[in-house]
């Protein structure tokens, strides 16, 4: 078992920064991928950024330039730097794991409790 506590979610205005990171506690194997999705109210939850333990990463359009996924791998730990936000980046932002190293967007086994990120405009 994997748990994620996210933090660093709140209430930005349009244009602002926020900077989200989530810690992984459990059973981490070495390789693995973490990263981010998100859930709009009445949409479905969509990728937003993921990273591998050797540093791949993989960009939904709408976080590419703006966005930036790193990871602390000795603290099991990835953040989500989040720039030029929009109100359209208005959603629940979800952390989550899963073993291996590729990034291909196919979802995650193990997922944080999800942190509130509202972008006032």
């Amino acid at each position: 078992q994997v748990q994620l506590v996210e933090s660093g979610g709140g209430l930005v205005q349009a244009g602002g920064s926020l900077r989200l990171s989530c810690v992984a506690s459990g059973s981490i194997f070495s390789p693995n991928v973490m990263g981010w999705y998100r859930q709009a109210p009445g949409k479905e939850r969509e990728l937003v950024a993921l990273v591998s333990t050797d540093g791949a990463t993989n960009y939904a359009d709408s976080a590419k330039g703006r966005f930036t996924v790193s990871r602390d791998n000795a603290k099991s730990t990835v953040f989500l730097q989040m720039n030029s936000l929009k109100s359209e980046d208005t959603a629940v932002y979800y952390c989550g794991f899963r073993p291996g190293r590729n990034v291909i967007n196919y979802g995650l086994a193990y997922w944080g409790q999800g942190t509130l990120v509202t972008v006032s405009s």
